[in-house]
């Protein structure tokens, strides 16, 4: 009711520590959620790509981790966010691909012949993400540029805590990393502009996040967009041959 009475008074929509405070609240609570309910020890360990008998297992860490990669990919998501077209692209292709790693992963012949982790009932999230995948595409088609419709940060920050989640469950976190580099890279971006300005009170690029640095320096939207777009396909890409390559 506070929240609702504020926001009445306050065309600017919610505060960022009020969203920050509930990203937190409920990626807490899918981390606590998904460590308590876990079936078996493989659920909670750690797999890393072209390792293929290593496996760390994280105990109570893994709150940990799954906190940070549902809220840092929901952010992540949301700062993309920035040009017509350029956050939902990568969001399909990247929640496409981990449909596909879902589905393998909840396939006993499957899983054990990639020498990937085995999560009972894990191909059932190949559903919810072909419906993002497919739900991304019919919204793409009014928000390429010139966009005619936005996402706003309910859009975003769901769609990326969207991805942090299925990847925390079929225990592919760096695999996500790899494959949304694109969101990494625009993270990182605003990150070391905020550090690099006030620790030395210069600033590394023209402007954060990433995309806007290269359209000060002059190239045109559609160029950034697409060469965003194409740089996730060759991500998302690498990341499937991670599935083999162990």
């Amino acid at each position: 009711m506070i929240i609702a009475r504020y926001l009445k008074k306050n065309p600017k929509g919610l505060p960022a520590r009020w969203k920050y405070f509930w990203q937190s609240l409920i990626g807490l609570f899918a981390a606590v959620y998904l460590y308590t309910n876990a079936a078996s020890p493989v659920e909670t360990q750690l797999f890393v790509p072209f390792f293929k008998d290593f496996a760390l297992g994280l105990g109570p860490f893994y709150i940990v981790i799954a906190y940070f990669m549902i809220v840092g990919f929901s952010n992540a998501v949301n700062l993309t966010d920035g040009l017509d077209g350029l956050a939902i692209l990568p969001t399909v292709m990247v929640g496409a691909a981990l449909g596909i790693i879902a589905y393998l992963t909840g396939h006993a012949q499957f899983s054990e012949y990639l020498d990937i982790a085995y999560i009972a009932g894990a191909g059932e999230l190949g559903i919810f993400c072909g419906a993002m995948a497919g739900a991304g595409l019919g919204f793409l088609w009014f928000n390429t540029y010139p966009a005619q419709v936005f996402m706003g940060d309910v859009g975003a920050l769901a769609l990326g805590a969207a991805l942090g989640v299925v990847a925390v469950i079929v225990r592919h976190e760096i695999v996500l990393l790899i494959m949304g580099g694109v969101f990494v890279m625009e993270t990182l971006s605003v990150i070391l502009q905020v550090a690099s300005y006030k620790l030395t009170g210069k600033r590394i690029f023209r402007m954060a996040p990433l995309h806007h640095h290269f359209e000060l320096k002059g190239w045109p939207e559609p160029r950034v967009i697409v060469r965003f777009w194409i740089i996730t396909v060759i991500l998302v890409l690498c990341g499937l041959a991670t599935l083999k390559i162990r």
